[in-house]
């Protein structure tokens, strides 16, 4: 990913109407240990909490835009 700004990542992961299931977060952690951010989109007829995906998966929060959230890998703390 380098420099580039969010907007030009692709989403890797889609939330369906099942929600944020256990599969789901172990593909976003799975995608963390090798991408340094993940594009995450969900349906329209999900309720889906971004603040509670990114704990479940250990990831940071960085941006929400309507149904699309991006997840970043944690700092690892000192």
């Amino acid at each position: 990913m380098g420099n580039e700004p969010f907007h030009t990542l692709k989403p890797t992961v889609w939330i369906g109407k099942q929600g944020c299931t256990g599969a789901i977060v172990d593909e976003i952690r799975m995608q963390l240990k090798t991408r340094p951010a993940v594009k995450i989109k969900w349906l329209r007829s999900c309720e889906i909490d971004p603040e509670d995906v990114s704990r479940r998966a250990g990831a940071r929060l960085v941006q929400v835009r309507g149904r699309t959230m991006i997840l970043g890998a944690r700092s690892p703390k000192p």
